[in-house]
């Protein structure tokens, strides 16, 4: 009962994230719920359960796909730095899906938490410059 509310509670909390969340802070929101269900699908090819480390993955990779289309490809060198480095991530997901592996999980959550790093930063000097 409890977890269920829990669950509920949570779902809530990230509607109103989104509703209330800049374009910015929208891909901060999606590289958090890719990273976070990247964690759990190491915990699901830790336990062997299959089915579940199939379901995160998939959503990590549906959520880096959608970080790929929102690339504004006009803006030059970076933006389709990023799209080959989404494309390798998915990638590379697909094949830790298809081997069971961890490490592979590992090597691409350390690549987002670059990306997320990086764009964190660039939201601390846009708030900083919009005060």
């Amino acid at each position: 009962m409890y977890a269920r509310g829990a669950r509920q509670y949570q779902a809530v909390g990230t509607e109103t994230s989104i509703m209330d969340a800049d374009p910015h802070k929208l891909i901060q929101l999606l590289i958090d719920g890719a990273l976070a269900r990247m964690s759990a699908a190491k915990g699901h090819i830790q336990r062997n359960d299959i089915e579940q480390r199939n379901k995160m993955l998939n959503s990590a990779i549906n959520i880096i796909s959608g970080l790929q289309e929102s690339l504004n490809m006009d803006a030059g060198e970076l933006s389709m730095n990023l799209e080959r480095l989404y494309d390798y991530m998915t990638r590379r997901l697909f094949e830790a899906n298809m081997r069971n592996d961890e490490k592979i999980v590992d090597e691409v959550i350390g690549l987002m938490m670059e990306i997320k790093t990086a764009w964190d930063g660039i939201r601390q000097e846009a708030l900083a410059l919009a005060r």
